[in-house]
């Protein structure tokens, strides 16, 4: 619960650092426990597995259909994800590990490009994350708000995105191990998460820009090479994946 009012509050710079760097570090502590700590109880730990990560996607996906902060919005999204990375979990092979590493680096990019962008989205009080006051934002800034929508898309698991490269390979590592109910379960929330990362498009691109609404600011650079190197990552994972696949397989070796 604490979760979206920590993304709300918090300067948006720190919410990226904790949205991505901190649960890849998270998540990559998990793997750590149960594959080498626990690897032998894989059978005891599984079924918790299965309902957290159940609960979690359907429970975050549900919840940020009814956001109006995109901060907030993207906060439910967080623990929407958190459940389709533990979906990995429930393989036994190195795939599954290398499904989740990856699924780790998808998110953790398009999180922060994501993040980087809203701070460019702002209005005379500040940022503007109201998701109402992005209407019409595709056709005052074409090259934001077609940016924002690549990362939406990558986090609903579009083809040709790094999301759908990361989907797939937990889905496949879950059915190779067993647990195609909760793959299906996965498949419900991903179609619930969809609803509400195209809005974010359709209110980008096509509603009429309200009066005296948000404009977008000159990036820094530090930002530029944020949103750079985001979107390289997700255009390239999403067209290019085998590249990556094999280079995480390699390094999976290393946490098992």
């Amino acid at each position: 619960q604490w979760v979206p009012d920590v993304y709300t509050g918090a300067p948006t710079p720190v919410t990226s650092f904790m949205a991505g760097a901190v649960k890849v570090a998270a998540f990559g502590g998990l793997l750590r426990i149960f594959y080498v700590a626990f690897g032998s109880l894989v059978w005891d730990w599984r079924p918790l597995i299965w309902v957290v990560a159940g609960l979690t996607m359907v429970v975050g996906s549900v919840i940020a259909l009814s956001q109006s902060d995109f901060k907030r919005m993207l906060a439910y999204s967080s623990i929407s994800n958190g459940g389709f990375i533990l979906v990995g979990f429930s393989g036994t092979n190195r795939a599954a590990i290398a499904a989740v590493l990856i699924y780790l680096i998808t998110y953790a990019f398009a999180t922060v490009g994501a993040f980087a962008l809203i701070t460019l989205i702002r209005e005379q009080a500040g940022e503007s994350a109201t998701l109402i006051r992005w209407k019409g934002l595709g056709k005052k800034s074409p090259l934001a708000a077609g940016l924002m929508s690549l990362f939406m898309l990558s986090f609903a698991g579009v083809p040709l995105t790094s999301g759908f490269t990361a989907k797939f390979g937990v889905f496949t590592a879950a059915i190779a191990g067993g647990a195609t109910p909760l793959v299906l379960i996965g498949v419900l929330a991903s179609v619930i998460a969809a609803v509400f990362y195209i809005r974010v498009i359709i209110l980008m691109f096509f509603s009429d820009p309200i009066p005296e609404g948000p404009f977008v600011v000159v990036p820094s650079v530090f930002t530029t090479i944020a949103i750079s190197a985001s979107t390289v990552v997700t255009i390239i994972l999403g067209l290019f994946p085998q590249i990556v696949i094999d280079l995480v397989s390699l390094a999976s070796v290393f946490l098992r």
